[in-house]
C-alpha cells in the first residue's frame, strides 16, 4: 500500500507570544521572581523601600525653604501641618549655598572662581573627549597658571615665570640631547630657575594684569575640594605612570627609589601627611619662605595619590602578555616609543576601573583637610551650626554635602564606563 505524503501549501499566520513571555510580566519573572529565593528577597526589599518612603516622604513633603532660623522653620511646619509634624529645613541651604560653594571668598570677587570653573571645563574637554579639537590642548596646559592667577590674584607674571621654568628645563635637555645626563641637567636647571629666578623676576616685572590678592584662608567649600581634587588627579596620573615604570625598571637606583617612595607613602596615613604639610614642611624650606598652606596640601595629596596610582598602573603592565613587549622589540622601537605607542595605551586601558577608583577616593579624601583648619564642605557645616540661628540642624547640611559629592563621584564613574565602552575591542 503506497504511503500518502502531506505537504503544507500555505504558512500558518503568526500568533501573539504568550503574555508571560513579553513585556513587564516577562521582566518581572526574569529579574525579580525567577526563583523562590529571589521572590522572597524581592518582597523583603519592597517592604524596606516602602517603610523608608513612608518615613522619609513626610520629611521632604513638609520641607521649608524660606526661613531665617531653625526655630522659624519648626514654627512654620507646626502652623502648616499641625503639632508633631516633622519636616526638612532647607532654608539653611538656601541661605548659605554661596558659602558652601566659595567658603569665605570675598563676595565681590565671586566672578573669579566662577570663571575659573568654566575655564576648567573647557580645559578638560580636549583631554576627556577626542572629538574636541586637539589645538585646545594648549589651553589645557596653560589653564593651571590662569586658574592660580584668578583664584589667588596678584600679578600674572608669577605663573608666566613658573611656566618659563619648564622652558628652561626643555632647553637644557635639547642642548644635551643624546647624553645620559640630559634629563638630570634639565631637572636641575628648572629647579634653579624656580628657586632663584622665578620669584625675583615676577616681583621685578611690575603689576602685569594685577588682580586683588586673596589669601588661602579665604578658600573653602566645594571650591577648595575641587582645587585640591582636580589638581591631585591631574598630577597623580603622570607621576603614577613614571613611578610604575620606575618600579619595573632594570636600573637598580631608579627601582630602589621608586619602590622606597611607593612603600613609604602607602604605609603612612594621609592624615599624617596633611599634618606634616601643615606643621613641618616649612621647617625644611629656606628661612623667610612663606609656603602657601593649600599648595602644601596639594603636594602631599598628589604624592599620596601617585603612590596608589603607580600600583594600579603596575597591575595593568603586569597583565599584558609578554608577546606585546616582544612585538615592540621586533619593530625596532626604543624603550620610550614602545611604552608610548604599544605598552602604556593597553596598560592604561586595562587599569581604567582602578584608576577611576583612585580618583574617586582622592576626591572624597579632600574632606580630611578639615583637621588642619581648612574649611572644606564638612568643616563649613560645623561653622554654620555654630551660628545661633542654625544650632541643632544636622541632616540637611550633611545631606546636601553628600549629594554634591555623590554627583561628582557618580559623574566620574559614568565617564569611566563611557571610556571603557569606547575603547572596547572585543565587539561583544
Amino acid at each position: 500500500m503506497a504511503e500518502t505524503l502531506y505537504v503544507r501549501q500555505t504558512m500558518l499566520a503568526p500568533e501573539e507570544a504568550p503574555a508571560s513571555q513579553v513585556g513587564l510580566i516577562r521582566w518581572l519573572r526574569e529579574n525579580l521572581f525567577s526563583t523562590w529565593l529571589n521572590a522572597i528577597l524581592t518582597l523583603v526589599a519592597a517592604y524596606i523601600v516602602y517603610a523608608l518612603l513612608t518615613h522619609l516622604w513626610p520629611w521632604f513633603a513638609h520641607a521649608v525653604w524660606n526661613a531665617s532660623s531653625l526655630s522659624e522653620c519648626r514654627q512654620i511646619i507646626t502652623e502648616t501641618w499641625g503639632e508633631g509634624a516633622t519636616g526638612a529645613c532647607f532654608a539653611v541651604i538656601r541661605e548659605r549655598w554661596q558659602q558652601f560653594l566659595f567658603g569665605f571668598y570675598p563676595k565681590p570677587l565671586y566672578w573669579r572662581p566662577t570663571l575659573a570653573f568654566f575655564l576648567m571645563l573647557l580645559a578638560l574637554a580636549p583631554v576627556l573627549y577626542t572629538a574636541v579639537p586637539r589645538k585646545l590642548l594648549w589651553f589645557s596646559i596653560a589653564f593651571p597658571g590662569i586658574a592660580f592667577w584668578l583664584l589667588w590674584g596678584g600679578s600674572l607674571m608669577l605663573p608666566i615665570a613658573v611656566y618659563a621654568g619648564f622652558g628652561v628645563g626643555y632647553l637644557a635637555y635639547r642642548l644635551l640631547a643624546g647624553r645620559a645626563v640630559a634629563p638630570l641637567v634639565a631637572v636641575i636647571a628648572a629647579l634653579i630657575w624656580w628657586g632663584y629666578v622665578a620669584g625675583p623676576l615676577s616681583r621685578g616685572a611690575g603689576d602685569l594684569l594685577f588682580l586683588t590678592p586673596v589669601g588661602s584662608k579665604s578658600l573653602g567649600g566645594f571650591m577648595l575640594s575641587l582645587i585640591i581634587g582636580v589638581t591631585g588627579i591631574s598630577f597623580s596620573l603622570p607621576l603614577g605612570v613614571l613611578l610604575a615604570l620606575g618600579r619595573r625598571s632594570d636600573m637598580m637606583l631608579v627601582k630602589a627609589l621608586s619602590v622606597g617612595f611607593i612603600e613609604f607613602i602607602r604605609g603612612v596615613p594621609l592624615i599624617t601627611l596633611l599634618l606634616v604639610a601643615s606643621f613641618l614642611l616649612n621647617i625644611f624650606m629656606p628661612p623667610g619662605t612663606n609656603f602657601d598652606i593649600v599648595l602644601r596640601v596639594i603636594i602631599m595629596v598628589t604624592l599620596f595619590a601617585s603612590a596608589y596610582m603607580a600600583e594600579t598602573i603596575r597591575g595593568g603592565l603586569a597583565a599584558l602578555p609578554r608577546g606585546q613587549y616582544e612585538a615592540a622589540d621586533a619593530l625596532g622601537l626604543d624603550y620610550w616609543k614602545a611604552m608610548r605607542l604599544i605598552i602604556m595605551p593597553q596598560a592604561l586601558k586595562i587599569s581604567i576601573p582602578g584608576i577611576v577608583n583612585n580618583f574617586i577616593g582622592l576626591f572624597k579624601d579632600t574632606t580630611l583637610v578639615a583637621i588642619i583648619g581648612l574649611l572644606d564642605p564638612i568643616a563649613l557645616t560645623g561653622a554654620i551650626r555654630a551660628d545661633q540661628n542654625w544650632q541643632g540642624i544636622i541632616w540637611e547640611l550633611y545631606g546636601f554635602v553628600a549629594l554634591m559629592f555623590f554627583l561628582c563621584c557618580f559623574g566620574m564613574s559614568k565617564y569611566s564606563q563611557y571610556l571603557e565602552r569606547k575603547l572596547r575591542t572585543d565587539h561583544r
